[in-house]
């Protein structure tokens, strides 16, 4: 079941607000904490309040916190995205959210209103947001001002943008379509959409669309000479007073507000006999010009005259005043309960309450989005607080991520290396290593060095190892790291900056060795692609296993997989897809898939199988078509070294993908292998990973 969903649009003035206030309503009647959460807001709140946030949180009476409904202003999210630093602002979103969404029983989650400068990047970031969120869409189109064909047209085009990103849209609303149209939109909508959508048609409605004298005193900054009792009194229509009185009356229509001049005392007169009646429709308000009011004698008559309609004054000419109320947008506010009432009734009889339920109880998120991923571990990692080795204290990569992870609380840290100089690298790089979580430990002058050297030796005297040997190896940062996760000094560790693999793993091999029915080491990448995060193995450790190793380590990777959420889907690749192809490297890889099905029958896996009918579904569904991985393989297993390598290293740079990894499996303590070409980013995820392993026994 979702927690949230998310409401969007491609366009201003959409109506998306009826569809938060009706959504809200429904919420509430079937949770009992429901949150509202706007990612980008228009202005600074110390300015004016966002009108959707203040409408919602004041007439439902949420205790919402304000600070914590939005994430960045509309100015804050611009100069990101200028800036290149998208993934960032979609990061602080992801958090943010996440500890909004904990406390809440449900969440609605409102996208940018397209206002004002930066609506070009919008629609993607909004699309963005929503995906790395991991909730459902409901899109909101406006068929104001639009043929039928261009409210279909607009539909469509904003379903194909989130399909691209595999964004699941729950709901899809045409929006304030015009009463003649709705019928002929809600037929061919229908028979275009996939059938799982739903499809709500809301006609326009005039009482909704239309402000009131209350909106337009405020949008105009007029004063309210008369009549506030009647600034309620909705607006359809307006009219500039300034002809006679005969041609004038010509002119008005039902709810009309009348622009004139304040001097016009003919016309002031003429519209208060007007709405008194019968014959002529009813006058919402009057505005007056130039910033002065009526004549005295007017004045007198009109402050003694009961129920006058609203009259305002404004400092502005004619012309500018009919101008800018023509550009009033009506908005729903808290302070006027009867046109809410009247979006939430509109709501419910236009969309099927009872099946958009029903969607949002059954609806599960899937696929993991590389910041999804990323934070999800972070969270991870922090959940039971872990001690882990950096084995090369003399790379400076090892002492940035060392301080950024113990700014951020994640574990507690050693570092291996000479103390002073660790400490002079701190300081001349500028940055902070906080003694509270961290030790520097110098194998030699460590306190458990003897004690390792002897435990080495009984370990390894059948294999030839004698005490100097022992005490020689022991130096060794790789050695003495991986002895402190064996002796439980330390959770696990991280190495291979500086050393290579090798120099990582034996150590392993002899002092911490493999699990239980497990023969071989292997280990995994993590993929974070634009818009997913898939499992490779093996790249990093075993040149070319036979088919039992290949099913061990397909075995392993599936396991890795499901520790760290993402649904196994496992793909063995080849050159060859289902029984196209033969040769001896096509029968290695169909042999070990048959060991895996053999061995865990229910475990979704596919081989051989070439790459592109494993990731696209047209081309699966081509190549085989009933199979439950094709197209959508989430486990990608490599025949042998010499492909997995260069395959993983040709999509991090072709795609901008980040590679997690290696991940080391198959060990009974975690121990995990660095790239020699590792960033500061590459040694923060391992260690984050290497915690969550030593959580998972």
């Amino acid at each position: 079941m979702t927690k949230a969903v998310f409401i969007a649009t491609a366009e201003p003035y959409s109506g998306k607000s009826i569809v938060a206030l009706g959504l809200v309503n429904l919420l509430l009647g079937q949770a009992r904490k429901v949150g509202y959460f706007k990612p980008i807001i228009d202005y600074d709140p110390a300015e004016r309040p966002d009108a959707n946030l203040d409408t919602i949180t004041r007439y439902f009476r949420l205790p919402l916190p304000p600070a914590d409904t939005y994430a960045y202003t509309r100015a804050e999210a611009l100069r990101l995205m200028e800036a290149g630093e998208q993934g960032e602002m979609i990061d602080h979103i992801i958090h943010q959210f996440k500890q909004w969404e904990d406390n809440y029983d449900f969440t609605v989650v409102e996208g940018s209103n397209f206002l004002g400068a930066g609506t070009a990047f919008e629609f993607d970031a909004n699309v963005s947001i929503a995906k790395n969120l991991g909730v459902p869409v409901i899109m909101v189109v406006s068929g104001e001002g639009k043929s039928t064909a261009q409210v279909i047209s607009a539909v469509l085009t904003l379903l194909h943008g989130f399909e691209a990103r595999e964004v699941p849209v729950l709901l899809a609303v045409a929006n304030r379509v015009a009463p003649a149209q709705a019928e002929d939109v809600r037929e061919l909508l229908r028979g275009q959409l996939p059938a799982e959508i739903l499809l709500a048609v809301i006609p326009e409605d005039a009482n909704l669309l239309h402000p009131t004298m209350g909106e337009i005193q405020a949008a105009l900054g007029g004063e309210v000479l008369f009549g506030e009792a009647g600034l309620g009194n909705q607006v359809d229509n307006y009219v500039i007073g300034a002809m006679q009185v005969p041609n004038f009356l010509n002119y008005l229509k039902e709810n009309v507000l009348i622009v004139t001049p304040a001097d016009r005392g003919d016309i002031i007169l003429c519209a208060l006999q007007a709405n008194t009646s019968s014959s002529y429709p009813r006058v919402a308000g009057i505005v007056l010009t130039a910033g002065t009011g009526p004549d005295e004698p007017i004045r007198r008559l009109l402050e003694g005259l009961p129920n006058v309609m609203p009259i305002l004054v404004v400092p502005t000419g004619t012309f500018e005043t009919a101008t800018r109320v023509g550009a009033i947008r009506s908005r729903l506010t808290a302070d006027n309960p009867k046109k809410i009432q009247l979006a939430l009734s509109t709501f419910e009889r236009y969309v099927e309450v009872r099946a958009l339920e029903e969607k949002m109880v059954s609806f599960q998120p899937v696929g993991l989005t590389p910041h999804m991923f990323q934070y999800r571990l972070l969270q991870w990692a922090k959940r039971t607080r872990r001690h882990i080795v950096l084995a090369e204290g003399n790379d400076d990569r090892i002492l940035r991520a060392a301080a950024q992870l113990l700014q951020q609380d994640v574990v507690d840290l050693t570092i291996l290396g000479n103390p002073d100089e660790i400490t002079a690298s701190a300081k001349r790089l500028g940055i902070s290593l906080p003694a509270g979580h961290l030790h520097l430990v110098d194998p030699v002058q460590s306190e458990h060095y003897a004690a390792y050297v002897e435990t080495f030796y009984e370990l390894r005297k059948d294999k030839g190892v004698n005490h100097d040997m022992a005490r020689d190896l022991l130096r060794d940062v790789s050695y003495f790291g991986t002895m402190m996760v064996r002796q439980g000094h330390a959770d696990g560790m991280v190495s291979g900056a500086v050393h290579t693999t090798q120099h990582t793993i034996r150590p392993a091999l002899q002092i911490i060795k493999t699990k239980p029915g497990v023969s071989v080491v292997s280990s995994v990448f993590f993929m974070c692609l634009p818009d997913r995060v898939t499992v490779f193995g093996d790249c990093a450790v075993n040149p070319n296993p036979t088919a039992e190793q290949l099913a061990e380590i397909a075995i392993s990777s599936a396991e890795s997989s499901l520790a760290f959420g993402i649904e196994p889907r496992v793909a063995m690749l080849s050159y060859s897809s289902g029984t196209s192809g033969a040769g001896a490297d096509v029968e290695k890889v169909r042999e070990a898939t048959e060991l895996v099905r053999q061995k865990i029958p229910a475990l979704k896996i596919e081989g051989p199988i070439q790459y592109d009918a494993a990731v696209d579904p047209l081309v699966g569904r081509q190549k085989l078509p009933d199979s439950e991985v094709a197209g959508q393989a989430s486990v990608f297993i490599f025949p042998d070294l010499n492909t997995g390598n260069n395959t993983y290293k040709a999509v991090q740079r072709e795609t901008g993908a980040l590679a997690i990894g290696p991940v080391l499996q198959g060990l009974n303590k975690p121990v995990n292998d660095l790239s020699r070409g590792c960033t500061v980013d590459d040694v923060f995820n391992t260690v984050v990973i290497t915690a969550i392993q030593s959580q998972q026994g």
